[in-house]
């Protein structure tokens, strides 16, 4: 189709850019899918019984299940559909032709029930993506902190590198998931691990002016004089793009106790 096509040339436009215009790209396209999706939803829902409801197709059998009805339920949340099709010996990795899964689908959406399901039957914890995401990345980008501790206790690795040599860590730091930054500093991620532009997580959250974030790393031992592949600190990454953090991380280093001074800040 026309969306399909789209999105293809989106992806393969990835391969093809700088790093700088990818790492962009990758952070949005879980947005472009979702506004596709959203618009395939609405257009269901107007082909539906003014009458009926959601929970009401939930109860009903519904019937053969294929590869497309699969995916599409994990992002519905639709379980009586993904158990149809596990019941009926569906590959629980099957994926679309990005290479998504449903459990990528549903650890986005947070449906921690599904994802549950798809893991008791087989789903490939660590399954990556045709862009090397995971189903942790995906619920970072989500923002989903109880499909996340699913996704651990099911030997999910935290520590993964997607493409652009991103970490979960890195994805909810740019997507300002604080509660999924501290918990995954509390479950022991490297908090100093590097992308493909040798940015750690603090890099991303002084750009982003991820204020909490920003303490929270620090608060945990973000090693404020590391440099990335253009050889700029954190703290040089506020002096040149926003002036306004500056005060901001020097309160923050005094607040927390840290040893770092002003010169080595360069504020």
């Amino acid at each position: 189709t026309k969306e399909l096509l789209i999105q293809d040339t989106l992806v393969d436009d990835k391969v093809r850019k700088s790093s700088v215009d990818l790492r962009r790209e990758i952070i949005d396209v879980g947005s472009i899918q979702n506004l596709i999706e959203l618009r395939k939803k609405r257009k269901n829902k107007n082909n539906t019984a003014s009458s009926s409801t959601d929970s009401e197709p939930e109860q009903q059998d519904p019937g053969p299940v294929d590869s497309t009805h699969f995916l599409w339920a994990a992002v519905e949340g639709k379980v009586k559909v993904i158990e149809k099709f596990l019941e009926g010996n569906g590959n629980p990795d099957t994926c679309d032709e990005f290479k998504r899964t449903a459990l990528h689908r549903a650890s986005l959406e947070g449906h921690t029930e599904i994802v549950q399901k798809l893991l008791d039957n087989g789903a490939a914890v660590n399954f990556q993506d045709r862009l090397d995401s995971t189903a942790m990345h995906w619920t970072c980008r989500g923002g989903q902190l109880e499909v996340l501790k699913v996704l651990q206790k099911s030997g999910a690795d935290l520590n993964m590198k997607d493409k652009l040599m991103s970490t979960p860590l890195h994805v909810a730091t740019r997507t300002g998931r604080f509660d999924v930054v501290e918990y995954l500093i509390a479950s022991g991620v490297d908090i100093n691990a590097k992308d493909r532009e040798g940015d750690m997580a603090l890099h991303d959250a002084v750009r982003l002016n991820r204020y909490r974030i920003v303490k929270l790393l620090l608060q945990h031992g973000a090693d404020v004089q590391a440099k990335n592949a253009e050889g700029k600190t954190p703290s040089e990454l506020v002096k040149e793009w926003q002036l306004d953090m500056k005060d901001i991380l020097e309160k923050v280093v005094l607040r927390t106790g840290c040893t770092y001074d002003k010169e080595d800040l360069k504020i």
